[in-house]
């Protein structure tokens, strides 16, 4: 399978996710609206709690696309630019996964780069993408949001 063709299998699959999402915002919205109008009190405010769900949903729907096309945008500029990560490489353990070690070498030589050079939204991208391959997703997304920051206030 080419990069070009699962990138595209996985945003059809990202696409088909959240319409059924809304769709099921839609449902719930609905079944809100249907136990807010019976006038019962207890109907009513389960109506109410019912009916926020799909805002809170469509929000954090909205919040993860948003932030997944920004990364995108981040990763093609880099690619652009020379400076994706190459771990091609890279010794991997059999599920494909890239060997512990190795990405924890991987992950200082980056952190090295983005200490020389903390205002260049590439290195904090390369050091993102480092986490991520350590395994670390939540620093992985924090040092993204840096990357990003630090690319929109270059503009």
């Amino acid at each position: 399978m080419t990069d070009g063709s699962r990138a595209l299998r996985i945003q059809l699959l990202i696409a088909a996710m959240s319409v059924a999402l809304v769709v099921y915002f839609v449902l719930l919205g609905r079944a809100g609206v249907v136990l807010v109008t019976s006038g019962e009190p207890a109907a009513i405010g389960l109506g109410v709690g019912v009916f926020l769900l799909p805002v809170v949903g469509m929000w954090a729907l909205v919040a993860t696309l948003r932030a997944g096309f920004a990364h995108q945008r981040l990763g093609r500029m880099a690619r652009e630019q020379g400076m994706e990560l190459d771990v091609s490489e890279l010794p991997r353990m059999p599920s494909g996964r890239i060997r512990r070690d190795a990405a924890d070498a991987l992950f200082a030589e980056v952190k090295a780069e983005v200490e020389e050079d903390p205002d260049d939204w590439r290195r904090w991208y390369r050091l993102a993408r480092a986490y991520d391959y350590a395994g670390d997703r939540s620093r992985a997304r924090e040092t993204m949001k840096t990357a990003l920051r630090i690319e929109e206030g270059s503009r």
